[in-house]
């Protein structure tokens, strides 16, 4: 009994052994898998940028001209016309903000940082797309859109669908050589259980089609069975690798979705694009609240552009608030033990040199544990706001801000609520 005892002993524990290495095994493979497709997306992101780099210093150069041709007039000394003054101060605020969302945009979707699965109007998803296939594309393209207003909501990536979205209208491109009309659609649709018998991707529910359509010299029936497969191209060498499509299908397949597509050679192709639909549960409108002045609070101002700090002087001298500047973090920590029990809140740049904002902050709640701070980044990333988060501030104003936007942070922290 002894022995038959302890042979099923050393069978149990081989078994248990094999089988935990199995698991290991898949889960490695996994893992891995995972971090391929990332890389592979990262990629594909990095190709479209690149397609898209002479269209953007182009625009670039456009939007800075009249700023820098406005800035020269207004500040001539024989330049009289209140008129024409604002005009020019008008012409420079919207050029800027031309400019400052093309770039927003751009960095967003070249570092492709892996975001959460969050519920994402569509609306607000393609007009990002919009902005830099405007400030971007030919003027031969005409772009046109049709999005309901009582559409519903869906949940993914928004990283990764605006991926997609930009693949396509890329593509879209591409196929208009002499110009043309792209045209990006949105339906609520339900997927009946007839439906998904003659679609085996599909499942009985509730989606958004989202369909970007052009009239461009269409796809070769040919060559339409191989479009989503890896490396495949029909493009020049050295103007595409073929990962564009490819990576499409498989974002979508990872939203749960599934896609159509229909071509007709010299008239155009349309790509339908199917992601389930969830409720909604959040309010997605944004009241334009009044600014309100400040009650005399002194802020202390922290950048190493002294044109910013000047700036935010500016702004807050106008509305009410007091204000003390530092040019770097050291410096920041110097006038904060000088001026702890008068300074009411920070605004503090995150990238500085000499001593990063992160570590600044760190410092000052360790000198005030009830230190109110915003922080401010031009970066915008994921890796930044996860580093404000950590640092517990109580706000975080993305660069460029607005007068607006940078007096309501502070209305919102000493009256208000600030979520980060």
């Amino acid at each position: 009994h002894t022995r038959t005892n302890y042979d099923l002993f050393h069978y149990l524990f081989s078994l248990n052994r094999a089988v935990l290495k199995s698991i290991l095994s898949v889960d490695t493979d996994i893992t891995e898998k995972k971090q391929l497709e990332e890389q592979f997306f990262r990629a594909q992101r990095l190709e479209s940028i690149g397609i898209l780099a002479g269209g953007i210093a182009h625009d670039l150069n456009n939007i800075l001209t009249p700023i820098l041709a406005a800035a020269q007039l207004i500040q001539g000394k024989f330049f009289q016309d209140e008129e024409r003054f604002g005009q020019l101060l008008a012409l420079v605020e919207s050029n800027a903000q031309r400019g400052a969302a093309l770039v927003k945009q751009v960095l967003s979707f070249a570092r492709g940082y892996k975001g959460e699965r969050i519920i994402i109007q569509v609306k607000y998803l393609i007009s990002e797309i919009i902005q830099i296939v405007k400030e971007t594309f030919p003027k031969s393209i005409e772009l046109s859109t049709i999005i309901p207003e009582d559409t519903w909501p869906i949940t993914g990536d928004t990283t990764q669908l605006h991926q997609v979205l930009m693949n396509l209208v890329v593509n879209a491109r591409d196929a208009l050589p002499d110009g043309g009309k792209i045209t990006i659609s949105v339906e609520n649709k339900f997927i009946d259980e007839a439906y998904t018998r003659m679609n085996l991707d599909a499942q009985v529910g509730h989606y958004i089609m989202i369909t970007v359509a052009d009239n461009g010299v269409g796809i070769p029936p040919e060559i339409l069975d191989r479009i989503f497969e890896p490396f495949f191209t029909t493009k020049e060498i050295n103007t595409g690798t073929g990962l564009g499509l490819s990576t499409v299908l498989g974002i979508i397949k990872s939203h749960a979705g599934f896609i159509k597509v229909s071509t007709n050679v010299g008239k155009g192709s349309k790509f339908d694009l199917f992601l389930p639909a969830v409720e909604a549960t959040q309010a997605f409108k944004i009241e334009d609240l009044d600014v309100v002045p400040g009650e005399g609070e002194l802020i202390l101002v922290v950048d190493d552009e002294a044109q910013i700090r000047e700036i935010a002087a500016i702004i807050l001298e106008n509305y009410n608030y007091k204000i003390l500047a530092a040019s770097n973090g050291i410096e920041a920590i110097a006038l904060y033990a000088q001026y702890k029990h008068q300074i009411n809140a920070v605004l503090m740049d995150i990238m500085m040199p000499e001593m990063d904002g992160i570590t600044a902050i760190r410092t000052l709640q360790k000198m005030n544990n009830q230190v109110q701070i915003i922080a401010c980044s031009g970066l915008n990333s994921m890796e930044i706001f996860a580093q404000a988060s950590d640092a517990n501030v109580k706000a975080v104003l993305s660069k460029p801000y607005t007068a607006k936007e940078l007096l309501k942070s502070l209305h919102n922290l000493f009256r208000g609520s600030v979520e980060l």
